[in-house]
């Protein structure tokens, strides 16, 4: 310990105060002083998959997540494994780089996470693009099952929060690992595309 930094620790005892010394800070500071807070974690863009049953679609839907920053939350039960190789095959080397959560139900992805919540069905009443999706909050935008979608008693629940992507009446629906890029992409285009690449470049030319 440094001369000086003895000297005062010694001064501040004989006085009775509660101090500690640390060399790396400077001398002295209280000991029971609150300790600095961590930053919190800047809101983002959560996309949920329920009761996923399709590989190469979650694979796709991984990929996505990836390269726009989004976490990905997925809900039980799976139709797959996560060790699937078709899902691997269709993530690439994407499957490292996910913020990725795993749930045993709603009720537990309910529990443990809070924001704005999205649900996208074809039985809503407004379009995905009439929405004005929160930048300064966690935005979640749920999508189901591929065969089913989502639980009809959760949509009633919550129906100003359902949205659908505009397609023809007469056909079912989108593919899903389409629906959520096209959903993906609406979020970040109100947010201007945060922390996203906007120019690429030529290989054996330069713009």
């Amino acid at each position: 310990m440094d001369k000086k930094i003895a000297v005062a620790c010694s001064a501040a005892a004989a006085a009775g105060l509660v101090l500690f010394c640390r060399r790396s800070a400077g001398s002295v500071r209280e000991k029971n002083s609150p300790p600095r807070q961590a930053a919190e974690p800047e809101p983002k863009l959560n996309i949920v998959l329920v009761e996923p049953q399709i590989p190469p679609n979650t694979g796709n839907i991984s990929r996505t997540c990836a390269v726009t920053g989004a976490s990905l939350h997925m809900v039980e039960p799976f139709g797959f494994e996560i060790t699937d190789k078709t899902l691997k095959r269709a993530g690439l080397d994407y499957w490292d780089k996910l913020d990725v959560h795993y749930y045993k139900d709603l009720s537990d992805f309910f529990s443990k996470n809070q924001g704005r919540f999205y649900y996208f069905t074809t039985k809503g009443r407004r379009t995905h693009s009439e929405v004005s999706y929160p930048k300064g909050e966690n935005v979640y935008i749920v999508f189901g099952r591929e065969d089913r979608g989502l639980p009809e008693e959760l949509l009633y629940a919550n129906a100003e929060s359902c949205v659908r992507i505009p397609m023809r009446n007469d056909l079912r629906s989108l593919n899903l690992s389409n629906s959520v890029a096209i959903a993906a992409y609406e979020v970040l285009r109100q947010w201007d595309y945060p922390d996203l690449g906007r120019e690429g470049k030529l290989t054996k030319y330069t713009w």
